[in-house]
């Protein structure tokens, strides 16, 4: 892939990212995405074909990252170290990828209706291994016995807040924008919430 084809790519994911996440699939208008990115109209189809592959690339360019979010859990044995790496990854996401994120949580709130198959079953995967592995801890007693899926759920959502409800956040905090010292609070006080609510232990050291 050329240089310059990569770079408009990226443009027009980027500025479909937000134009998507604030009209929604239908409502969005191709112009009106061209137009944000600085491009012709015609570069939006020469690059995407559809509007609709233009909708998956979006949902992909956040899907990567958010199967790569789960990599900790394979990396380390340790839950505390395995867990804390893991929401610092699910608020970098909202960090990074915001409108991007919204757009994959607008369209899990309306059943999935175009988030392809494949992705759907990657995610799936995703959530049996992430389970399974905690569920291993629990057995361990390296973690109170808990909802596995309910934990995740409740990482989830105070993750993916942070993208959704930004608006929100930076009028209570009196910002325009989020920085990375707020990103910090926000994974310090997540993992403690986590550490110390599900009575998180660390693999014994080899005396």
């Amino acid at each position: 892939m050329s240089r310059i084809r990569a770079k408009n790519e990226e443009l027009i994911i980027r500025a479909a990212s937000r134009v998507f996440a604030e009209y929604g699939y239908a409502a969005t208008k191709t112009a009106t995405i061209a137009e944000l990115a600085e491009l012709p109209k015609p570069n939006i189809y020469y690059y995407f074909g559809s509007k609709e592959n233009l909708y998956r690339a979006v949902l992909e360019s956040v899907v990567k990252p958010l199967l790569a979010a789960s990599d900790p859990f394979i990396e380390y044995q340790d839950p505390v170290v395995a867990l804390t790496a893991y929401i610092k990854s699910k608020l970098m996401i909202s960090r990074y990828y915001p409108y991007a994120s919204k757009v994959f949580a607008n369209e899990i709130m309306h059943g999935a209706p175009h988030l392809p198959q494949d992705i759907v079953e990657q995610l799936a995967e995703q959530t049996r291994t992430l389970s399974a592995k905690l569920n291993d801890w629990i057995a361990k007693d390296l973690m109170a016995p808990i909802s596995a899926h309910h934990l995740l759920f409740a990482i989830w959502a105070t993750t993916q807040t942070y993208a959704d409800f930004n608006w929100q956040i930076t009028m209570v905090l009196g910002k325009e924008e989020l920085d990375d010292q707020d990103f910090d609070h926000a994974a310090e006080l997540i993992t403690r919430m986590v550490i110390g609510g599900c009575a998180v232990k660390s693999l014994p050291t080899a005396s």
